[in-house]
């Protein structure tokens, strides 16, 4: 066979690794994650449980999740000169450009980085997690020229990081509903950011490098930026007729609607949508305000009917988010944060067994 015959624009469909970690089965219409399916995690676990599942390979008790919070809490510091680091970027700076210097920092300050061994990885993995919300919130506040915020220990994970976005402790539905947009953000096979992580992983380059190159892949709309857009979008409009008008003005232009279709789930809607779709309706619910929930359900319809397409993750986390008082800018380096458990399992594994990345290509360039 000829490599033009074996080409397949965009590697669709090419299977490029073995794993254990995750498997979106289509014909179930399941996510699979290390033998669990995640819709069900997802109404019966918490963030914390999914990271002990992707980095431990099993579901926690309740005394090995006790000890995985007080890990997580053990590794909230930055050091001092990272955060001046961040505030010296210039403040035009995207969020996802600060996270991805403070992350790519921390490199420095580990001791033992060339350790690629399966207890150094799930420790600076641990680690990594600690630190995240962290430097998630703080590189986007340095860049505003606002100060940065310390976590709050009494808090659990997903709370605090709540927490250090809002300044407010959240309340319990808040809390839970953040919570479960980390759970689904947290592992989904191998998009880009993931194949971008294993590539960089099979030089056995170290885990830092790994996932600042996953920050880079991420922050493109057509992948994690996604949501952001879907937002600004559904600031256009003011009411649910405004927002109808302005998606079928945006389709007369053929202009590409953010927060619909998906490689995979190509004749169906994300799984983890509906899941948002239902945490969206029970903060409308909470807070006597359904407004975007109606117009998210107007543009479903129409891009259903108008364009046979079906919402993902990003179109129904968008308004979770904005209800829960983020600002747009984190959106997509919280979808990061979430992510780094399911990528930390990816280097892990293409570390331990390993073999380096090196395709080829179909020239068509100049004869010789």
């Amino acid at each position: 066979m000829s490599t033009k015959e074996q080409y397949v624009p965009g590697l669709d469909g090419v299977i490029a690794s073995e794993t254990a970690i995750s498997f979106l089965d289509t014909e179930q219409e399941k996510i699979i994650i290390r033998g669990h399916e995640l819709i069900d995690l997802s109404k019966q676990n918490d963030y914390i449980d999914i990271v002990h599942l992707l980095l431990d390979k099993k579901l926690p008790n309740q005394e090995e999740k006790a000890d995985l919070e007080k890990k997580l809490t053990s590794n909230y510091h930055i050091p001092s000169n990272i955060m001046d680091l961040l505030a010296l970027l210039p403040e035009h700076t995207h969020p996802m450009d600060g996270l991805r210097t403070g992350l790519s920092a921390l490199s420095g300050y580990d001791e033992d980085i060339d350790n690629r061994s399966l207890e150094a990885n799930k420790s600076r993995a641990y680690a990594l997690l600690g630190k995240l919300p962290a430097i998630t919130v703080n590189s986007y506040r340095l860049i505003q020229g606002q100060k940065a915020v310390q976590p709050n220990q009494d808090l659990a994970y997903s709370a605090n990081f709540l927490y250090m976005i809002t300044g407010k402790k959240p309340e319990n539905v808040e809390a839970e509903i953040f919570d479960r947009s980390l759970l689904l953000y947290s592992e989904h096979e191998m998009p880009n950011s993931t194949f971008t992580a294993r590539v960089i992983a099979s030089t056995n380059s170290d885990m830092y490098g790994a996932l600042t190159g996953g920050v880079a892949s991420l922050k493109g709309n057509l992948h994690g930026g996604a949501n952001e857009a879907v937002m600004y979008m559904l600031n256009e409009a003011k009411s649910e007729a405004e927002f109808e008008e302005l998606l079928h003005k945006k389709l007369v232009k053929k202009e590409k609607i953010m927060g619909f279709g998906h490689r995979v789930y190509m004749k169906k809607m994300d799984p983890r949508a509906l899941v948002m779709k239902e945490s969206l309706k029970q903060l409308c619910d909470e807070k006597g305000d359904h407004l975007l929930l109606e117009m998210c359900e107007a543009g479903e319809k129409i891009m259903k009917e108008e364009k046979g397409l079906y919402p993902n993750l990003d179109y129904y986390a968008a308004p979770v988010y904005w209800m829960l008082g983020i600002p747009i800018g984190l959106y997509t380096p919280i979808f990061f944060s979430a992510r780094t458990a399911g990528l930390a399992a990816h280097v892990i594994e293409q570390h331990e067994h390993n073999r380096l990345f090196r395709p080829r290509v179909n020239y068509v360039g100049k004869s010789y």
